[in-house]
């Protein structure tokens, strides 16, 4: 009387399917816009640092991660030792040079 008659429904099938991939395809849509506006130049900057990182050589002229201006005098496997004035050098870690200036940038020197 008061509870009506429960009957199971046909087996979907392929519309079934087909209606769950339409489903995520907004999901995936967002992770491939999400990898090509992120990820990937992001992947690329990283490429070019390490690039850049690897071809440091005495006399070029950088900018580190603190601001610092300076011209290489000595690279080692991890170090870069920046001459920032007259007889004045520091020693830095690569991984902190961010910029590599055009020769002739720093006058002072």
């Amino acid at each position: 009387m008061f509870i009506s008659n429960a009957y199971a429904q046909a087996a979907g099938g392929a519309a079934g399917l087909e209606a769950n991939l339409t489903s995520f395809l907004p999901i995936i849509l967002m992770f491939v816009v999400l990898y090509f506006l992120m990820i990937r130049p992001q992947m690329k900057r990283q490429k070019e640092q390490r690039a850049m990182m690897d071809a440091l050589a005495k006399g070029d002229e950088v900018i580190t991660a603190g601001g610092m201006l300076g011209k290489v005098s000595k690279v080692t496997d991890v170090y870069v030792t920046l001459e920032i004035a007259t007889n004045t050098e520091i020693l830095v870690q690569k991984s902190a040079v961010t910029t590599l200036l055009p020769k002739g940038t720093i006058k002072a020197l």
